[in-house]
């Protein structure tokens, strides 16, 4: 049996159900910062501008949002849980390293406390995964009750 196999039965038969209420607000919290940068792409351009990751083309801008907006609605439902935590990790390191220490990382608006907690939510969901209230279990219970095969 496969390591990831491991970790998700794992996972599965180790998850208080009050994670969902983190992963739901992580999810939303992503959501609405996603949200927030294209209501605001001026600002998230700014942003960028001071930093090794200026890109004159603006795709960068665009990907940042629509990544945050459906890493968001994913981890709210808990699609692919694991996965989404896994590519939302890049963008938070690169928002510690080069947008708030950029800002001065404990200035004044700085979000750097929100960013750390966000990183340290995002490798807790890539370990845990979704749990059994997640589209991820709905798939995996159902998954194995359509094979016939069951979970010891």
């Amino acid at each position: 049996m496969s390591t990831y196999q491991d970790i998700t039965r794992w996972g599965t038969n180790h998850h208080p159900r009050w994670f969902v209420i983190l992963r739901v607000a992580l999810g939303i919290c992503l959501f609405a910062k996603g949200i927030f940068f294209m209501s605001n792409a001026t600002l998230l351009k700014e942003l960028l501008s001071g930093t090794s990751l200026n890109s004159d083309s603006g795709w960068l801008p665009i990907l940042i949002t629509w990544m945050n907006m459906l890493g968001g609605f994913f981890l709210m439902v808990g699609l692919q849980t694991r996965l989404v935590a896994l590519l939302e990790l890049p963008m938070v390191l690169c928002a510690i390293i080069f947008i708030n220490t950029q800002k001065g990382a404990f200035g004044a608006g700085s979000e750097i406390g929100l960013a750390f907690l966000v990183l340290v939510m995002l490798v807790f969901f890539i370990v845990e995964g979704g749990g059994p209230l997640s589209l991820d279990g709905y798939f995996y219970k159902n998954r194995n009750s359509r094979t016939g095969t069951t979970i010891p």
